[in-house]
Protein backbone atom coordinates (compact mmCIF):
# COMPACT_ATOMS: atom_id res chain seq x y z
CA UNK A 1 0.00 0.00 0.00
CA UNK A 2 1.40 3.22 -1.22
CA UNK A 3 0.66 6.82 0.95
CA UNK A 4 -0.55 8.17 -2.49
CA UNK A 5 -4.53 7.75 -3.09
CA UNK A 6 -4.77 10.33 -5.62
CA UNK A 7 -2.28 11.16 -8.83
CA UNK A 8 -2.79 13.64 -11.01
CA UNK A 9 -0.01 12.41 -13.83
CA UNK A 10 0.54 15.36 -16.19
CA UNK A 11 -2.86 16.38 -17.07
CA UNK A 12 -4.05 18.77 -19.51
CA UNK A 13 -7.88 19.57 -20.27
CA UNK A 14 -8.19 22.21 -23.50
CA UNK A 15 -11.38 23.68 -24.07
CA UNK A 16 -10.46 25.09 -27.64
CA UNK A 17 -7.69 27.50 -27.36
CA UNK A 18 -8.65 27.56 -23.95
CA UNK A 19 -6.23 25.79 -21.55
CA UNK A 20 -7.83 24.78 -18.29
CA UNK A 21 -5.36 21.96 -16.87
CA UNK A 22 -1.89 22.30 -18.29
CA UNK A 23 0.35 19.14 -17.33
CA UNK A 24 -1.16 18.94 -13.79
CA UNK A 25 0.82 16.49 -11.60
CA UNK A 26 -0.50 16.36 -7.79
CA UNK A 27 -0.14 13.53 -5.12
CA UNK A 28 -2.92 13.98 -2.67
CA UNK A 29 -1.74 11.27 0.37
CA UNK A 30 -3.85 8.54 1.74
CA UNK A 31 -6.40 10.42 4.34
CA UNK A 32 -5.00 14.09 3.68
CA UNK A 33 -7.64 16.74 3.08
CA UNK A 34 -6.32 18.53 0.35
CA UNK A 35 -7.78 21.64 -1.00
CA UNK A 36 -7.63 23.24 -4.76
CA UNK A 37 -7.66 27.18 -4.17
CA UNK A 38 -7.42 29.58 -6.61
CA UNK A 39 -9.45 32.62 -8.21
CA UNK A 40 -12.53 31.19 -11.19
CA UNK A 41 -10.97 30.00 -13.86
CA UNK A 42 -7.95 28.60 -12.73
CA UNK A 43 -8.64 25.08 -13.29
CA UNK A 44 -9.73 23.87 -10.05
CA UNK A 45 -13.16 22.60 -10.96
CA UNK A 46 -11.94 21.00 -14.25
CA UNK A 47 -9.48 19.21 -12.16
CA UNK A 48 -12.33 17.79 -10.02
CA UNK A 49 -14.49 16.90 -12.57
CA UNK A 50 -11.37 14.76 -14.53
CA UNK A 51 -11.22 12.96 -11.12
CA UNK A 52 -14.66 11.91 -11.31
CA UNK A 53 -14.44 11.17 -14.60
CA UNK A 54 -17.40 13.76 -15.34
CA UNK A 55 -15.04 15.00 -18.01
CA UNK A 56 -11.76 12.92 -19.03
CA UNK A 57 -8.12 14.65 -19.53
CA UNK A 58 -6.85 15.22 -23.05
CA UNK A 59 -4.00 14.36 -21.82
CA UNK A 60 -2.10 12.83 -18.90
CA UNK A 61 -3.56 9.91 -16.26
CA UNK A 62 -5.38 9.84 -13.00
CA UNK A 63 -5.28 7.41 -10.21
CA UNK A 64 -7.29 6.47 -7.61
CA UNK A 65 -5.36 4.10 -4.64
CA UNK A 66 -3.06 2.50 -7.14
CA UNK A 67 -5.72 2.24 -9.96
CA UNK A 68 -5.48 4.08 -13.32
CA UNK A 69 -8.98 5.42 -13.47
CA UNK A 70 -8.91 7.72 -16.17
CA UNK A 71 -11.33 5.97 -18.51
CA UNK A 72 -13.62 4.50 -15.51
CA UNK A 73 -16.96 5.28 -15.68
CA UNK A 74 -17.65 7.87 -12.88
CA UNK A 75 -19.84 5.19 -10.85
CA UNK A 76 -17.34 2.67 -10.59
CA UNK A 77 -14.83 5.38 -8.95
CA UNK A 78 -15.71 5.07 -5.14
CA UNK A 79 -16.06 8.58 -5.03
CA UNK A 80 -18.38 10.68 -2.51
CA UNK A 81 -19.43 14.46 -3.59
CA UNK A 82 -20.82 16.97 -1.89
CA UNK A 83 -21.94 19.80 -4.01
CA UNK A 84 -22.42 23.54 -3.49
CA UNK A 85 -26.39 23.71 -4.41
CA UNK A 86 -26.79 20.92 -1.67
CA UNK A 87 -28.46 18.47 -4.73
CA UNK A 88 -31.37 17.24 -2.71
CA UNK A 89 -34.45 15.80 -4.10
CA UNK A 90 -36.98 17.97 -2.39
CA UNK A 91 -39.77 15.31 -2.56
CA UNK A 92 -37.67 12.67 -0.62
CA UNK A 93 -36.83 12.48 3.15
CA UNK A 94 -34.11 12.80 4.76
CA UNK A 95 -33.46 9.01 5.25
CA UNK A 96 -34.48 8.39 1.26
CA UNK A 97 -32.29 11.54 0.32
CA UNK A 98 -28.77 10.08 2.24
CA UNK A 99 -29.83 6.32 1.15
CA UNK A 100 -30.80 7.07 -2.84
CA UNK A 101 -27.00 6.29 -3.77
CA UNK A 102 -27.64 2.79 -2.07
CA UNK A 103 -31.19 2.22 -3.57
CA UNK A 104 -29.51 3.12 -7.21
CA UNK A 105 -26.79 -0.07 -6.11
CA UNK A 106 -29.85 -2.33 -5.20
CA UNK A 107 -29.21 -2.74 -2.11
CA UNK A 108 -32.13 -4.20 0.85
CA UNK A 109 -34.18 -1.74 1.55
CA UNK A 110 -33.24 -2.75 5.80
CA UNK A 111 -29.54 -2.45 5.03
CA UNK A 112 -30.14 0.79 3.43
CA UNK A 113 -32.36 2.29 6.39
CA UNK A 114 -29.29 1.20 8.49
CA UNK A 115 -26.60 2.66 6.76
CA UNK A 116 -28.63 5.45 6.22
CA UNK A 117 -29.25 6.11 10.00
CA UNK A 118 -25.31 5.46 10.64
CA UNK A 119 -24.81 7.79 7.95
CA UNK A 120 -26.77 10.63 9.63
CA UNK A 121 -25.47 9.90 13.31
CA UNK A 122 -22.21 10.44 11.46
CA UNK A 123 -22.85 14.42 11.13
CA UNK A 124 -25.51 15.01 13.77
CA UNK A 125 -28.63 14.63 12.13
CA UNK A 126 -30.54 11.84 13.73
CA UNK A 127 -34.42 12.23 14.59
CA UNK A 128 -34.42 13.97 11.56
CA UNK A 129 -35.10 10.94 9.31
CA UNK A 130 -38.83 11.58 8.21
CA UNK A 131 -38.30 15.59 7.35
CA UNK A 132 -38.34 16.79 3.86
CA UNK A 133 -35.69 19.05 3.27
CA UNK A 134 -37.29 22.77 2.77
CA UNK A 135 -37.92 21.53 6.72
CA UNK A 136 -34.17 21.95 7.19
CA UNK A 137 -31.91 25.03 7.95
CA UNK A 138 -29.36 25.69 5.12
CA UNK A 139 -26.42 24.07 7.57
CA UNK A 140 -28.68 21.02 8.29
CA UNK A 141 -29.34 20.55 4.49
CA UNK A 142 -25.58 20.97 3.76
CA UNK A 143 -24.84 17.50 6.53
CA UNK A 144 -27.69 15.66 4.59
CA UNK A 145 -25.48 16.17 1.83
CA UNK A 146 -22.28 15.12 3.45
CA UNK A 147 -24.54 11.90 4.92
CA UNK A 148 -25.22 11.05 1.13
CA UNK A 149 -21.73 11.42 0.21
CA UNK A 150 -20.64 9.38 3.27
CA UNK A 151 -23.23 6.63 3.05
CA UNK A 152 -21.49 3.90 0.89
CA UNK A 153 -18.27 4.11 2.36
CA UNK A 154 -16.51 5.94 -0.46
CA UNK A 155 -12.55 6.04 -0.78
CA UNK A 156 -12.76 9.55 -1.27
CA UNK A 157 -14.45 12.95 -0.09
CA UNK A 158 -15.11 15.45 -2.94
CA UNK A 159 -16.41 18.42 -1.92
CA UNK A 160 -17.42 21.33 -4.61
CA UNK A 161 -17.54 24.59 -3.08
CA UNK A 162 -19.93 23.14 -0.38
CA UNK A 163 -20.40 26.06 1.59
CA UNK A 164 -21.01 29.43 -0.97
CA UNK A 165 -24.71 29.20 -0.48
CA UNK A 166 -24.35 29.77 3.52
CA UNK A 167 -24.36 32.85 5.27
CA UNK A 168 -20.81 33.62 6.97
CA UNK A 169 -21.86 32.13 10.13
CA UNK A 170 -22.95 29.04 9.18
CA UNK A 171 -19.95 28.57 7.20
CA UNK A 172 -17.11 29.47 10.26
CA UNK A 173 -19.38 26.26 11.60
CA UNK A 174 -19.57 23.86 8.93
CA UNK A 175 -16.12 24.50 7.98
CA UNK A 176 -14.78 23.08 11.33
CA UNK A 177 -17.01 20.10 11.81
CA UNK A 178 -16.12 19.28 7.86
CA UNK A 179 -12.44 19.50 9.25
CA UNK A 180 -13.82 17.15 12.10
CA UNK A 181 -15.35 14.54 10.15
CA UNK A 182 -12.88 14.23 7.35
CA UNK A 183 -10.12 13.71 10.69
CA UNK A 184 -12.49 11.45 12.47
CA UNK A 185 -13.14 8.64 9.74
CA UNK A 186 -9.48 8.87 8.35
CA UNK A 187 -10.64 9.73 4.27
CA UNK A 188 -8.89 11.08 1.36
CA UNK A 189 -11.01 14.37 0.86
CA UNK A 190 -10.57 16.69 -1.82
CA UNK A 191 -12.42 20.29 -1.14
CA UNK A 192 -12.55 22.77 -4.36
CA UNK A 193 -12.73 26.75 -3.17
CA UNK A 194 -11.77 30.02 -3.75
CA UNK A 195 -12.13 31.49 -0.32
CA UNK A 196 -8.45 31.40 1.27
CA UNK A 197 -9.76 31.38 4.94
CA UNK A 198 -11.61 28.01 4.32
CA UNK A 199 -8.43 26.94 2.76
CA UNK A 200 -6.33 27.88 5.42
CA UNK A 201 -8.98 26.36 8.54
CA UNK A 202 -9.65 23.16 7.05
CA UNK A 203 -6.44 22.03 5.06
CA UNK A 204 -3.95 19.26 5.40
CA UNK A 205 -2.18 20.41 2.13
CA UNK A 206 -3.39 23.26 -0.20
CA UNK A 207 -2.10 23.48 -3.52
CA UNK A 208 -2.94 26.49 -4.89
CA UNK A 209 -3.86 27.13 -9.07
CA UNK A 210 -3.60 29.63 -11.63
CA UNK A 211 -4.11 29.89 -15.06
CA UNK A 212 -4.32 25.77 -14.98
CA UNK A 213 -1.19 24.95 -13.29
CA UNK A 214 -0.10 24.82 -9.78
CA UNK A 215 1.41 27.79 -8.39
CA UNK A 216 2.37 26.30 -4.77
CA UNK A 217 1.38 23.02 -2.92
CA UNK A 218 2.08 22.97 0.63
CA UNK A 219 0.94 23.31 4.15
CA UNK A 220 -1.51 26.19 5.62
CA UNK A 221 1.97 27.56 7.36
CA UNK A 222 3.65 27.43 4.00
CA UNK A 223 1.57 28.90 1.88
CA UNK A 224 0.65 31.75 3.75
CA UNK A 225 4.26 32.50 5.68
CA UNK A 226 6.54 31.29 2.52
CA UNK A 227 4.91 32.10 -0.34
CA UNK A 228 6.53 31.10 -3.35
CA UNK A 229 5.51 33.82 -6.40
CA UNK A 230 3.65 36.95 -6.24
CA UNK A 231 0.84 36.09 -7.00
CA UNK A 232 0.90 33.34 -3.93
CA UNK A 233 1.35 35.91 -1.48
CA UNK A 234 -1.28 38.30 -3.07
CA UNK A 235 -3.70 35.57 -3.30
CA UNK A 236 -3.11 34.38 0.48
CA UNK A 237 -4.08 37.15 2.76
CA UNK A 238 -2.99 41.00 2.72
CA UNK A 239 0.76 41.18 1.70
CA UNK A 240 3.27 44.53 1.29
CA UNK A 241 5.67 44.36 -1.30
CA UNK A 242 9.17 46.26 -1.58
CA UNK A 243 11.04 46.51 -4.34
CA UNK A 244 15.30 46.20 -4.18
CA UNK A 245 18.09 44.98 -4.53
CA UNK A 246 20.62 42.42 -3.05
CA UNK A 247 23.42 44.40 -1.60
CA UNK A 248 25.14 40.99 -0.11
CA UNK A 249 24.69 37.62 1.46
CA UNK A 250 25.94 36.41 4.85
CA UNK A 251 24.70 33.13 5.81
CA UNK A 252 21.10 32.56 6.27
CA UNK A 253 21.05 36.94 5.82
CA UNK A 254 21.22 39.22 3.00
CA UNK A 255 21.28 42.72 3.07
CA UNK A 256 18.75 44.69 0.38
CA UNK A 257 18.71 48.25 -0.59
CA UNK A 258 14.95 49.24 -0.75
CA UNK A 259 14.94 53.19 -2.54
CA UNK A 260 17.63 54.91 0.76
CA UNK A 261 16.90 52.38 3.16
CA UNK A 262 19.43 48.99 3.63
CA UNK A 263 16.96 46.08 5.07
CA UNK A 264 17.77 42.54 6.20
CA UNK A 265 15.83 39.25 5.19
CA UNK A 266 16.86 35.79 4.76
CA UNK A 267 18.61 34.72 2.37
CA UNK A 268 16.88 33.46 -1.09
CA UNK A 269 18.56 30.18 -2.27
CA UNK A 270 21.03 30.44 -5.67
CA UNK A 271 20.59 34.45 -5.68
CA UNK A 272 23.63 36.88 -4.93
CA UNK A 273 24.66 40.36 -5.14
CA UNK A 274 23.42 42.48 -8.10
CA UNK A 275 19.77 40.31 -8.09
CA UNK A 276 16.28 42.46 -8.04
CA UNK A 277 14.05 40.76 -5.51
CA UNK A 278 10.72 42.01 -4.02
CA UNK A 279 10.44 41.74 -0.39
CA UNK A 280 7.47 41.06 1.23
CA UNK A 281 5.62 41.53 4.80
CA UNK A 282 2.17 40.76 5.69
CA UNK A 283 0.62 43.99 7.48
CA UNK A 284 -0.07 42.52 11.06
CA UNK A 285 3.90 41.29 11.07
CA UNK A 286 5.05 45.03 10.97
CA UNK A 287 5.54 46.35 14.29
CA UNK A 288 4.59 50.08 14.90
CA UNK A 289 7.47 50.85 17.64
CA UNK A 290 7.16 53.46 20.65
CA UNK A 291 9.12 57.22 20.86
CA UNK A 292 11.40 55.38 23.60
CA UNK A 293 11.97 52.28 22.29
CA UNK A 294 15.48 51.82 20.81
CA UNK A 295 16.40 51.83 17.23
CA UNK A 296 18.08 48.32 15.54
CA UNK A 297 18.10 46.00 12.38
CA UNK A 298 15.11 47.05 9.73
CA UNK A 299 13.48 50.11 12.44
CA UNK A 300 12.51 53.19 10.25
CA UNK A 301 10.68 56.42 10.03
CA UNK A 302 7.12 56.71 8.24
CA UNK A 303 4.58 59.16 8.21
CA UNK A 304 0.88 58.24 8.35
CA UNK A 305 -1.14 58.74 5.35
CA UNK A 306 -4.56 57.16 6.21
CA UNK A 307 -6.23 55.75 9.29
CA UNK A 308 -8.91 53.10 9.41
CA UNK A 309 -10.67 51.76 12.16
CA UNK A 310 -11.58 48.02 11.93
CA UNK A 311 -12.63 47.30 15.65
CA UNK A 312 -9.96 44.98 16.55
CA UNK A 313 -7.37 46.82 14.75
CA UNK A 314 -6.38 49.68 13.37
CA UNK A 315 -5.57 49.81 9.35
CA UNK A 316 -3.19 52.09 8.22
CA UNK A 317 -1.06 53.38 5.07
CA UNK A 318 2.06 54.68 5.89
CA UNK A 319 4.35 56.33 3.92
CA UNK A 320 8.29 56.41 3.35
CA UNK A 321 11.24 57.09 1.98
CA UNK A 322 11.51 58.32 -1.82
CA UNK A 323 7.43 57.62 -2.26
CA UNK A 324 6.80 54.46 -0.92
CA UNK A 325 4.21 52.97 0.83
CA UNK A 326 2.90 50.39 3.34
CA UNK A 327 -0.05 48.93 4.69
CA UNK A 328 0.15 48.42 8.38
CA UNK A 329 -2.04 46.63 11.11
CA UNK A 330 -1.57 47.39 14.54
CA UNK A 331 -3.35 47.58 18.00
CA UNK A 332 -6.66 49.16 18.29
CA UNK A 333 -6.09 50.69 21.80
CA UNK A 334 -3.44 52.67 20.08
CA UNK A 335 -4.44 54.90 17.50
CA UNK A 336 -2.32 57.05 15.18
CA UNK A 337 -4.21 60.06 13.01
CA UNK A 338 -2.98 61.09 9.55
CA UNK A 339 0.34 62.98 9.46
CA UNK A 340 1.58 61.48 12.37
CA UNK A 341 5.04 60.47 12.86
CA UNK A 342 5.78 56.95 13.51
CA UNK A 343 8.70 54.70 13.62
CA UNK A 344 8.57 50.87 12.44
CA UNK A 345 10.15 47.60 12.68
CA UNK A 346 10.19 45.08 9.66
CA UNK A 347 11.13 41.91 11.53
CA UNK A 348 13.99 40.27 9.91
CA UNK A 349 12.43 36.65 9.68
CA UNK A 350 8.79 37.95 8.78
CA UNK A 351 10.91 39.76 5.75
CA UNK A 352 10.55 37.25 3.05
CA UNK A 353 11.64 37.40 -0.52
CA UNK A 354 11.09 36.83 -3.85
CA UNK A 355 12.85 36.59 -6.94
CA UNK A 356 11.10 39.68 -9.29
CA UNK A 357 11.02 39.34 -12.81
Amino acid sequence: MTDAMIEFRDVSKRYGSLVANDHLSLTIRRGELMTLLGPSGCGKTTALRCLTGYIRPDEGRIFIDGKDVTDVPTHQRELGMVFQNFALFPHLTVRDNVGFPLMIRNLPKDQRTKMAADALRLVRLEGFESHYPRQLSGGQQQRVGLARALVYRPKVLLLDEPLSNLDAKLREEMRFEIKELVTRLGITAVYVTHDQAEALALSDRVAIMHRGRLEQVGTPEEIYEQPQSRFVAEFIGLSNFLEGRIEAVDGASMRVTVGDLRLTAPALPHTGPGQRVLLFVRPNEIELLGPDEPAGENVFEAQVEKATYLGDSMDYRLTFGQGLALRVQGDAQRRLSPGAPVRLRLPRIRCWAITAG
